[in-house]
């Protein structure tokens, strides 16, 4: 998965304004007690952080 792609679902999901505040501010412990961005930033795979947020917040099928 691009991050282009990430960040879009990301958005989609959680609007475009709280997107980036979520990913920066809610460490999350699918991601080894990583925010979103540490995770990215630490070499994890978008696809493997988009699924670990499907997990975490409930995401519904139909927008994994």
């Amino acid at each position: 998965m691009r991050l282009t792609v990430f960040w879009q679902r990301m958005a989609d999901h959680f609007g475009e304004a709280y997107a980036d505040t979520f990913a920066r501010d809610h460490v999350m412990s699918e991601l080894g007690g990583r925010t979103i961005h540490q995770a990215l930033d630490a070499g994890w795979e978008a696809k493997d952080v988009w699924r670990a947020v499907c997990a975490s917040m409930d995401v519904p099928s139909e927008s994994r």
